[in-house]
């Protein structure tokens, strides 16, 4: 983020005491995910870089797969103090309506456009919408860019995606935009993607390449377009009442270090994406789209009261200009 917002974290990370000389803290940090997920590797790194950094001063305790409540429980329990920390996606936006902002396609073409957004005016602002919730955002992380699979044909142009039936998840803004783009939407719940597939009762569908392999859909899928229509990160959020009670130190190295993993993270998605469409070039036919059509196809979205009433005004014109977008 362009700045800390919270005169807690002034003090600067270099000024650091050795461990010795700071009392002994705990931290728990929960995440939705399972063990072994990318949410997992990314919060050992925190944990390794922050206790390093403050000499063993915080003891980081990783809570996998929701262990310390559900996502919803544990970020409401940030505000009151019940809780520590939390590592979350989609379900931020339900807190900080300005992190929707991620729902409209084609913002981000590559993740060095996600880490643009994240050090401008355009992130600041999102920052910003945490105030009053109880919470922080300490820094966004790496999630994932999503991708179009078909059984029909490679997909390169909107007019491609005309007349296909494409699996999306129950939100909305994700039925409009591909509606929009010229397929027929169909929300299914993600269990039932893989037989809808196989039985031909949807055409395709859209999620992380990840996915397309740990979820076998290759197996039922003729085409993978890299479409990278929606981005989302992870956000590391700490609750107020949590940080105020940390020496002043130790507070500014909990937010610094998060901050610092973040380009690590981005590195790593990366690196971990061309692993796994590498992986799948002999299972299934893997092309590039036009970006620059796709995301002139998806402008009306931007001024969807479906998009903007949820996101803001003021959000989508930062974001734009943050990206160079008309």
């Amino acid at each position: 983020m362009t700045q800390l917002r919270n005169s807690v974290f002034i003090a600067a990370a270099s000024v650091l005491l050795p461990g010795a000389a700071l009392s002994q803290a705990v931290l728990q940090v929960n995440s939705s995910l399972p063990e072994g997920s990318f949410a997992h590797i990314f919060l050992q790194e925190y944990e390794t870089r922050l206790e390093a950094a403050t000499d063993g001063a915080i003891d980081v305790q990783i809570f996998m797969g929701n262990t310390l409540g559900s996502e919803e429980d544990v970020l409401q329990g940030l505000g009151l103090g019940t809780h520590h920390a939390s590592l979350s996606a989609s379900a931020i936006a339900q807190i900080n309506t300005r992190a929707a902002i991620f729902d409209l396609p084609y913002l981000f073409e590559d993740r060095a456009a996600v880490q643009t957004f994240a050090a401008s005016p355009a992130g600041e602002m999102l920052a910003a919408g945490f105030d009053g919730t109880g919470m922080v955002l300490a820094a966004m992380w790496d999630n994932g860019f999503r991708q179009i699979t078909n059984s029909q044909r490679p997909i390169v142009v909107p007019a491609d995606l005309v007349g296909l039936k494409i699996r999306t998840p129950t939100s909305r803004q994700r039925v409009e935009m591909f509606n929009t783009l010229g397929a027929n939407a169909t929300p299914l719940s993600f269990g039932e993607v893989y037989s809808a597939l196989d039985q031909g009762v949807i055409d395709g569908q859209e999620n992380p390449a990840q996915i397309v392999e740990s979820a076998r859909l290759y197996e039922v899928q003729e085409y993978m377009s890299l479409s990278n229509h929606v981005y989302l990160p992870t956000f590391l959020v700490f609750g107020e009442p949590y940080l105020a009670t940390l020496e002043p130190a130790l507070a500014e190295a909990v937010m610094t270090v998060a901050a610092e993993v973040a380009p690590w993270t981005f590195e790593w998605g990366d690196t971990t994406d061309a692993e796994v469409v590498a992986a799948l070039a002999d299972r299934i036919a893997i092309n590039e789209i036009d970006f620059a059509a796709f995301q002139a196809a998806a402008a009306p979205l931007y001024d969807s009261p479906t998009f903007v009433d949820v996101i803001g005004v003021d959000m989508i014109a930062a974001t734009r200009t943050a990206l160079g977008i008309q």
